[in-house]
C-alpha cells in the first residue's frame, strides 16, 4: 500500500466515524453551540491539513473496468417531484439546459448537446458514502474547469453553488431544496465532472440524470444529483441556512475530503 493510499483510508475511515456521529446524534449537536464550534474547527483543519499533504492536483484512485460494481447504489433522491423537473424527465431531458450565472463575465445556458461538445473525462472511481457503503462506478462528463472558463469567472468568484432539483424535505424556511457548494481548487481539480454518463450509459434517473456533480476526493453526499443551476458565488452566508450545502446546513462537514 503506497502512503497517499494509506492516508486517504485514514481520512476516509475517520470521516465516515464522524458521519456516523451525526447520523446518530445530529440534533443534539446542533443545538449545542460549543459542540458545533469544535466540529466546524476541526473541518476547517482536516481542509487545511489535506491540502498541505496532497498536491491539489493529485487524482482521486482510478479503478479498472473488472473492479465497477454490478449495481450503483441509488441513495438519497431517486426520483424528484419537482414540476420542471418531471417535464423534463416526460421528454427525455430534451429541452432540459444547465443555467450558469452568478459572478460570470458570460452567464450560460447549455443543454445536454452542448455539454457533450466540452472538454471531457472518463473516470473509474469509488463513490464513498458516509453511511459506510462504497460502489465502484465508470464516470463520463464534461469537466467543470473548462466550463467555468467559458462562461469567465469574475475576480471575486470564491465558490460554485450547485443548485439541484430535488427536494428532500419541506421547511418552514423554504430550505429543503438540495444543493452543494465547492471551491474553485475543486471545481477546477482535472477529476471534477459534471457527469452524464454511468457505466457508458446515459445516467439514471435513481443515480441523478440528466447531470451529477463528480467531486472525487470528497465524500458522497457532496455528489449532487439532478443539478439544475451552477452559481459562482463570493461567499454562501446567504443561500438557505448559510453553510453551503443540504447536509451542511444540518450539522454535517462542508468540506468532506477523503
Amino acid at each position: 500500500m503506497t502512503r497517499e493510499t494509506d492516508r486517504r483510508s485514514w481520512l476516509r475511515a475517520a470521516a465516515v466515524s464522524l458521519g456516523g456521529l451525526w447520523l446518530a446524534g445530529c440534533d443534539r449537536l446542533t443545538e449545542n453551540p460549543k459542540s458545533l464550534a469544535v466540529l466546524q474547527g476541526a473541518e476547517g483543519l482536516t481542509r487545511r491539513a489535506q491540502r498541505l499533504i496532497l498536491d491539489r492536483k493529485a487524482l482521486a484512485r482510478e479503478f479498472t473496468p473488472a473492479d465497477i460494481s454490478k449495481v450503483f447504489k441509488p441513495n438519497g433522491s431517486t426520483n424528484p417531484d419537482d414540476p420542471e423537473y418531471l417535464a423534463h424527465k416526460a421528454n427525455g431531458f430534451a429541452d432540459w439546459k444547465l443555467l450558469v450565472d452568478g459572478l460570470v463575465d458570460k452567464p450560460l445556458s447549455l443543454g445536454l448537446a452542448d455539454l457533450r461538445k466540452l472538454p471531457a473525462r472518463t473516470q473509474i472511481t469509488r463513490h464513498d458514502c458516509v453511511e459506510g457503503w462504497s460502489c465502484i462506478g465508470k464516470w463520463t462528463g464534461a469537466r467543470m474547469g473548462p466550463l467555468l472558463d467559458l462562461a469567465g469567472l469574475k475576480r471575486n468568484a470564491r465558490y460554485i453553488v450547485l443548485h439541484c432539483a430535488d427536494t428532500l424535505e419541506q421547511t418552514l424556511d423554504g430550505t429543503g431544496q438540495y444543493y452543494e457548494s465547492i471551491d474553485l481548487i475543486d471545481a477546477y481539480h482535472p477529476q471534477t465532472l459534471l457527469a452524464y454518463e454511468l457505466n457508458d450509459r446515459p445516467l439514471p434517473v435513481e443515480n441523478g440524470a440528466p447531470v451529477r456533480l463528480r467531486v472525487e476526493r470528497q465524500l458522497g453526499y457532496k455528489q449532487a444529483k439532478y443539478v439544475m443551476r451552477l452559481e459562482a458565488v463570493e461567499d454562501f452566508s446567504h443561500i438557505s441556512r448559510g453553510r453551503g450545502g443540504f447536509w451542511e446546513d444540518r450539522g454535517y462537514e462542508w468540506y468532506a475530503g477523503i
